[in-house]
């Protein structure tokens, strides 16, 4: 009905007596708190506003409660959670500035769009802190890939967050993949961006200056987008097909335009505070402007660019028209502004003024069509304390025994269809659609634990990744939350840095669901104990409630965006074996733990039981003995033990160049077990030969288990346990079903 009522919009008295604003999402509770806040009944342009600003995806009204638990603060962190992105020292006065943020919902009824301007809109968090954008990731979630839907909307997200990141320049440089029907109809689609900024350059979200001028900048406003946050706070229904106009139309041409003019804007050092127009668009980014300067704002909406007849002040005010922003300068600035941007060729109006009443008032054709405190949208929305319930599923998967079936004996069998799982199969079909070599500072490309990004003009990098095992966190929400921040930490230890902090995004159903909610507090238990043992601040990040489809909840999961410091390029380490005689050594524990394992799944069907379990103290050990390893020259090559368990790093360490290893595992566990448990804390390395006993003095005297599995050797994976065989297969034939798993699925 929002929809369709703007020629003539309804007044305040039908909104009341009809209950229109339950079609905005808004409560019965929400409308009469709303009415108290204004000393009368909202008008259609006001409970619009109202109901963005207070849906889920701007007021995080029902996840504040768990968000607190987060750790926000750290030697290094210079802007925690509260602004468009977070800020990490890095040293010399540098910083690193990133953050990751979801487009679930539009992504599932309009792909192509929808990925890319989640894209888009994660590359205007970073520059709008003044900060130059230097590599894009992602993490998505997708059914199976039998599903002809499921190949639908994989092939055309890809293409849209390739498309919009090829286009504006930005490499992207890593991501990860996962395929379960728990995703069906609901398919994840996280971004993120990572910039680089010297201190002086750092800006804020800020209506600084009573009088002073507001700017619009950026392409002129459509129709497109309107409702885009409360369609993303909402599950998705059949219906959800026909609200394609709550999806954006991205111009990556426009925003790489938008993006350096505002860079150049910044380096003048006229600019008092910048926002992108990202969620609920120009409402957002005005009344969130104006309240954490403790100010009011005028915006003469007459003014406001607009693409389409007629627009009203609603539709104005809640377009989300990708590729704009608003600052706000001193009057006497105005024309160096409008050369900056006339020269890059962007529209630069000037639509409003900063006040000094703590109100949001809109003007149209001379009249008052909105006046809103502005305290009351931004910081006085209902916060929900919602019921919490440990799920029944949890109690029975207690007495799981996961290795209670027949031991498998053709492990190399075993190995293929694991390495055939689409979730572990190469990721060369997506990433080679990404350019990920543009601006020529990446230093390692997509395909091992993380991506690294020289920084101009030093001997320091960035090293990246994004990480989230959804089938834990549904078998134990705190045991997987913990998983998700450590093995996003041991990716980028493994890369040769030092992990800084860490950006999140909460993936979840309904928070209305007690289970869900119980899923929702747990994990982030886990993720906040993760984070102070391991001292990874969490610097800002989002939430994605409502991931639901006809069967109920998608798997909560939450994605771990983390950045990590290589303070040397010689430091920089890769996951594949480098030279024939190098000796192998894994690091860690294993124990008999296949709850949510890619065994279970591909090889069993099943998922079930509990998780692998981690010991955070342990965790930290092992992370820091294998960093120092690293700084000291004595490690070829490192990769994590994740999906798949050993059996998986074996082989994949041995793609990278061809080369085979020969190695015997000594354990009490079943071969099968031994070879594909998942359990956590594992590093898998080599060593020149020369140095690895140097190496393995070094991890006995940090207190680290391990052991040395053999040597790279040959052209054959061969894998024996206790002495008898286990895997062998050359390495060329595993790395073929490996490499065609994803193609062949897509071609069928």
């Amino acid at each position: 009905m929002a929809q369709q009522l703007t020629a003539k919009e309804p007044t305040a008295e039908q909104i009341a007596e009809y209950k229109i604003y339950r079609e905005f999402g808004v409560s019965d509770h929400e409308y009469d708190l709303i009415c108290k806040f204004l000393g009368r009944k909202p008008n259609y342009t006001e409970i619009g506003v109202f109901s963005v600003m207070w849906s889920e995806h701007c007021a995080y009204k029902n996840s504040k409660p768990v968000l607190k638990k987060f750790p926000v603060s750290g030697p290094h962190v210079l802007m925690g959670p509260g602004e468009g992105a977070g800020i990490v020292d890095i040293g010399d006065n540098q910083a690193v500035v990133f953050k990751i943020e979801s487009h679930n919902h539009p992504s599932a009824v309009e792909p192509y769009q929808g990925a890319a301007t989640g894209v888009g809109g994660i590359i205007r968090d970073i520059f709008s802190m003044g900060a130059r954008p230097v590599a894009l990731l992602n993490s998505l979630r997708f059914g199976k890939l039998d599903n002809p839907r499921v190949k639908y909307l994989f092939e055309n997200v890809v293409a849209g967050i390739a498309g919009y990141g090829n286009c504006i320049g930005i490499p992207t440089v890593a991501g990860e993949v996962m395929f379960d029907e728990s995703y069906e109809g609901n398919p994840l689609v996280n971004a993120m961006c990572v910039g680089l900024i010297d201190h002086d350059q750092i800006q804020r979200g800020v209506a600084k200056g009573v009088g002073n001028p507001v700017f619009y900048v950026g392409p002129a406003t459509g129709r497109d987008g309107i409702h885009g946050a409360t369609f993303a706070s909402v599950e998705l229904t059949e219906e959800s097909e026909e609200k394609r106009t709550a999806v954006q139309v991205g111009d990556p041409f426009m925003e790489k335009l938008v993006m350096e003019a505002c860079l150049e804007l910044i380096q003048s050092g006229i600019v008092l505070g910048i926002q992108d127009m990202g969620a609920a668009g120009l409402t957002c980014s005005s009344a969130e402007m104006a309240a954490k300067a403790g100010n009011g704002l005028e915006l003469y909406l007459d003014e406001v660019p607009q693409r389409e007849e007629g627009m009203t002040p609603y539709e104005m005010m809640l377009s989300e028209s990708q590729e704009r922003m608003l600052f706000v300068i001193e009057p006497q600035h105005e024309a160096k502004a409008r050369e900056i941007f006339e020269r890059w060729g962007v529209i630069c109006a000037k639509v409003g003024k900063v006040t000094d009443d703590g109100r949001l008032r809109l003007f149209h054709k001379g009249e008052v069509v909105a006046d809103m405190p502005v305290k009351a949208l931004v910081d006085d929305c209902p916060v929900y304390h919602q019921r919490s319930e440990e799920p029944e599923y949890y109690r029975a998967f207690a007495n799981v025994d996961t290795t209670a079936f027949e031991e498998i004996a053709d492990l190399t069998g075993a190995l293929k269809k694991v390495l055939a799982s689409p979730s572990v199969a190469s990721k060369e079909w997506v990433y080679n659609q990404y350019d990920y070599m543009v601006r020529t500072s990446t230093v390692v490309r997509p395909g091992s634990d993380a991506a690294v990004v020289q920084v101009p003009g030093t001997r320091k990098a960035l090293a990246m990744t994004t990480d989230g095992n959804g089938r834990y966190v549904y078998l134990d929400p705190e045991v997987g939350g913990k998983i998700a921040v450590a093995e996003a930490a041991r990716n980028v230890v493994c890369s040769g840095a030092e992990p800084l902090a860490i950006t999140d995004n909460l993936n979840f159903g309904s928070p209305e669901k007690p289970d869900v909610f119980w899923q929702i507090e747990k994990a982030t238990d886990g993720m906040a104990e993760a984070c102070r043992v391991l001292g990874t601040p969490v610097i800002g990040g989002n939430v994605s409630l409502y991931n639901e489809n006809e069967k109920g909840a998608i798997y909560p999961t939450p994605v771990v965006g983390m950045v990590g410091l290589v303070h040397d390029l010689d430091h920089i380490t890769t996951q594949e074996f480098k030279a024939e005689g190098d000796v192998i050594v894994l690091v860690g524990e294993t124990r008999a733990e296949l709850g949510g394992s890619e065994l279970q799944y591909a090889v069993l069907g099943k998922t079930e039981g509990r998780p692998p379990q981690i010991d955070l103290e342990v965790e930290a050990r092992v992370q820091g003995a294998v960093l120092e390893a690293i700084r000291q020259g004595l490690v070829a090559s490192a990769h994590d033990l994740s999906e798949g368990g050993l059996a998986v790093a074996l082989a994949e360490s041995c793609f990278g160049r061809g080369l085979g290893a020969v190695v015997n595992v000594e354990t009490s566990l079943r071969a099968d077990v031994a070879l594909f448990s998942e359990s956590q804390s594992r590093i898998l390395l080599s060593a020149k030969p020369e140095k690895a006993d140097a190496l393995v003095a070094l991890l006995a005297e940090k207190g680290v288990a391990h052991a040395v599995l053999g040597k790279v050797e040959g052209s054959d994976l061969v894998v024996r346990v206790n002495g008898r065989d286990g895997i062998a297969a050359p390495v060329a034939e595993l790395q073929k079903v490996w490499k065609e798993a994803i193609p062949c699925l897509l071609k069928n």
